[in-house]
């Protein structure tokens, strides 16, 4: 079948705002929020309106070429208020790399060309976020290319989060051997974890999947091991947010116990990310900052009433999944295997 792409993020017709679909009110409503302040986009990313790490790595790119237009000073002062701008907007998921890595490529892209007129560093800019843009759907195409040599035409995958063309482009990362496979003609059968609290699976994994026409059955978390035990799985597919050196990787809160659950069972564990996800500066998954989010979240959304009495609630968004876990790290410029430390910088040429 034809799959109809969902357009994520995108620059405004008259580029003076990024334009993104607010996932926070998905399934119900597809809504595009429009972004033009530094206060806006920093709470869209905060407030996971946008999500997934290379989506928010476009997302940055080209808000910064959005906040450098509303710039009115020149020379030093322009780059001394883009790096404040980028540092605010890097703030705002401290665990994502790809945010910093679009951050930190547009200042440089900026500084590069420090001595030219104001108006050429901010068409620089404005070619440099629309390449992390493009480069992102080629990565995509790329992985999802190399997803569909692990797993055969019937297969059962198990999904966690969310890894699909809404927190990426085109195809996603995690999703996109599935949503490519069945462009193809696969008949894959999805099983998706909903992912608590805020139900990345549910709400958008699943929509995503079923808009490409995939088969594909909602489970609560805690019941993976359940299917996996009933032989319904052949492989487990997720994302992630960043992968150290030594091949450990952090990604939504669950996916460590879903990896543990396919090592038991004997299922293999697959990680899809773009290279620019592998962070070569921290060691292992010891150094990873993990993100703690409002407990609310927990007790109180998404229903009418809380759920749970006044207790503490501990929220952490994600989780570390020990290397020696996973399978193979796939992304767009090859399939990782262990030992990690030396496959990743094979394959990445590091």
């Amino acid at each position: 079948m034809e799959y109809l792409p969902l357009d994520s993020v995108r620059l405004s017709e008259d580029e003076s705002a990024v334009v993104i679909i607010d996932q926070t009110l998905l399934p119900e409503r597809l809504e595009y929020k429009i972004l033009q302040t530094a206060e806006q986009i920093y709470d869209a990313i905060k407030r996971l309106c946008v999500r997934g790490a290379p989506a928010i790595g476009i997302c940055a790119g080209y808000a910064m070429y959005v906040l450098a237009r509303q710039i009115t000073a020149g020379g030093y002062e322009f780059y001394s208020e883009l790096e404040k701008y980028g540092e605010y907007l890097c703030s705002s998921r401290p665990t994502a790399v790809n945010l910093g890595a679009a951050v930190n490529k547009m200042l440089c892209a900026a500084k590069a060309a420090a001595n030219k007129p104001k108006s050429e560093i901010i068409d620089i800019l404005r070619r440099t976020a629309i390449k992390i843009h493009e480069d992102d759907i080629q990565m995509c195409r790329a992985i999802s290319e190399y997803g569909l040599t692990l797993v055969k035409d019937g297969d059962g995958i198990l999904t966690h989060c969310n890894a699909g063309p809404l927190a990426t482009s085109r195809y996603g990362t995690g999703l996109g051997a599935l949503i490519l496979g069945s462009e193809r003609g696969y008949t894959f059968r999805a099983y998706c974890d909903e992912t608590r609290p805020l139900l990345q699976g549910a709400r958008l994994t699943a929509f995503e999947l079923k808009n490409a026409g995939v088969d594909v059955t909602l489970i609560c978390d805690n019941m993976a091991s359940l299917v996996m035990k009933q032989g319904l799985i052949n492989a487990v597919f997720v994302g992630c947010d960043r992968v150290a050196a030594n091949g450990d990787t952090a990604n939504k809160i669950g996916t460590s116990g879903a990896a543990i659950l396919a090592r038991h069972y004997n299922i293999p564990f697959y990680v899809f990310c773009p290279s620019s996800t592998v962070d070569f500066d921290c060691k292992s998954g010891a150094d990873i900052p993990i993100e703690y989010r409002d407990p609310e979240e927990i007790r109180s959304m998404f229903f009418a009433k809380p759920q749970a009495p006044e207790v503490k609630c501990l929220n952490p968004a994600f989780d570390v999944t020990d290397a020696e876990l996973i399978t193979a790290i796939v992304t767009e410029k090859g399939i990782c295997c262990p030992p990690y430390d030396s496959s990743l910088r094979e394959v990445l040429g590091k």
